[in-house]
């Protein structure tokens, strides 16, 4: 597990601006069972996440005309059981982190994974999001 000092400001950079963190199995199965349109950030200490995944993920849920119903967010690596509960509906995608899912009515309908964030600038990424959130959300 990673040092919580490590982590927190990671996790802050999404919290702070309006991302509800899955915690637990529980939190997952809740925000999954939602109807709508969920939107969920797998932060990790990678340097793709800081440098591209949390800004692109940002600058689409403050830019697009659609959104998302609901922003979420998890921490590979810190919120082991919240992690391993979300792996479970991503399936039959393997482990990623960072990563970035969109499920519409708890049915996963867009999966960003790690190779697809590596190399690819936070522009590229929210245009990416935004795509998806035209098609998925209302």
């Amino acid at each position: 597990m990673y040092p919580e000092e490590i982590v927190i400001p990671m996790k802050e950079e999404l919290t702070e601006n309006g991302f509800s963190e899955l915690l637990t199995p529980e939190a997952v199965e809740t925000a999954l069972a939602q109807k709508g349109t969920t939107l969920v950030m797998i932060n990790s200490v990678c340097g793709c996440s800081a440098g591209t995944a949390r800004p692109g993920v940002l600058l689409a849920v403050s830019n697009a005309p659609k959104r998302p119903d609901h922003i979420t967010t998890t921490f590979a690596g810190f919120d082991i059981d919240a992690v391993r509960k979300l792996r479970e509906h991503l399936l039959p995608y393997p482990p990623s982190s960072p990563a970035i899912a969109l499920f519409k009515d708890g049915q996963l309908v867009h999966f960003i994974e790690r190779h697809n964030i590596e190399g690819r600038s936070a522009r590229m990424i929210a245009d990416n999001l935004i795509g998806a959130f035209d098609q998925y959300c209302n």
